[in-house]
């Protein structure tokens, strides 16, 4: 797509984050529109850090992996053999390979097939949320929805939960257990776990209208990131991510983890362990939407073509992702 029509897009929509296209490692467009910071009009640069929201469970899914790969875990492993007496609701057979494929049936903290806005306050106290651990009240509670195994059924707490057996697997609290497994390998420099209440001045605040106002989302996420989302990365960084995964030096089992397990129909994509897949080619997606917050990136291991769009608002990726075809 020529730079004109991103641009006119951009302009149409109020577009706030940064497109990215690149081939084989050379860049074809990067751009960075609108600010990072509305208070005191600091731009997005192509060097912005964003949140990237339900992105960052491939993450997730990675550091999993890596213990798999080194014998820490099984994908049988099952939840109730680390979870101990912890949350009760969620049935003796889900296991680590359900819970990546979003076919575990558990209740989910924060559903989003539940009847709420992006702009509601979902999770409480978000300035509580630190750790895995302090997750662990709010995963409680929750019936199963379907047995295990029986369908896909996408589920936020289901990597919370991941993030928890891996950390009590691993014993490895979970972000160190991210920067270690995987972003330190992918070479991410510029990716990582940012608390809300103390963003760094690369890093674009997250906004979203709220009674006729734009406001920050530091009351609607996390204070900091666990297994379902929320990291911090730039489009340059994400480049660099993929191509270090597909190339196979983070973990081994690349043809395992963009298997597809799941028709998901109603995103017009399958699933594979962690990541979204293009419904027919071998394009594998990470996608994230939040409160101030949207991100998608595709990658074609085929043609080493990388597509990114950033943004610090939850409609922005959206319109420039679909003329993208991402």
């Amino acid at each position: 797509m020529p730079q004109g029509d991103i641009d006119k897009i951009a302009k149409e929509t109020g577009f706030s984050g940064v497109v990215w296209v690149d081939r084989a490692g050379q860049v074809e467009f990067a751009k960075a529109y609108g600010l990072a910071n509305r208070t005191y009009h600091v731009p997005n640069t192509l060097d912005t850090r964003f949140g990237i929201a339900s992105g960052s469970k491939g993450f997730t899914a990675l550091a999993v992996l890596s213990l798999v790969q080194d014998g820490v875990l099984e994908l049988s492993t099952t939840a109730r053999s680390l979870l101990g007496r912890d949350l009760p609701l969620i049935a003796d057979d889900v296991t680590v390979e359900h819970l990546l494929t979003h076919t575990s049936g558990i209740g989910d903290y924060l559903d989003e097939e539940a009847d709420t806005e992006i702009t509601d306050y979902v999770i409480g106290a978000a300035h509580e949320l630190t750790t895995t651990e302090a997750f662990l009240p709010l995963l409680d509670g929750y019936p199963t929805k379907f047995r295990a195994g029986e369908r896909f059924g996408y589920c936020n707490g289901g990597f919370v939960v991941l993030a928890l057996l891996a950390e009590r697997a691993g014993g490895v609290g979970y972000h160190d257990l991210v920067r270690e497994r995987v972003l330190r390998p992918a070479g991410m420099t510029r990716t990582d776990f940012l608390r809300s209440d103390e963003l760094p001045a690369d890093a674009a605040v997250g906004y979203l209208p709220l009674n006729g106002a734009d406001r920050s989302n530091i009351f609607h996420l996390p204070v900091l990131a666990t297994g379902d989302g929320g990291i911090h990365t730039t489009a340059a960084d994400i480049s660099t991510f993929w191509r270090a995964f597909f190339a196979g030096d983070i973990v081994d089992s690349v043809d395992e983890i963009v298997r597809p397990r799941c028709d998901v129909p109603e995103e017009s994509m399958r699933y594979g362990l962690g990541f979204w897949l293009h419904k027919s080619t071998d394009t594998a997606i990470l996608v994230g939407y939040d409160a101030g917050a949207s991100f998608k990136s595709t990658h074609d291991p085929h043609t080493g073509t990388t597509c990114t769009v950033l943004s610090n608002t939850s409609p922005g990726v959206w319109p420039i992702a679909r003329v993208l075809a991402l």
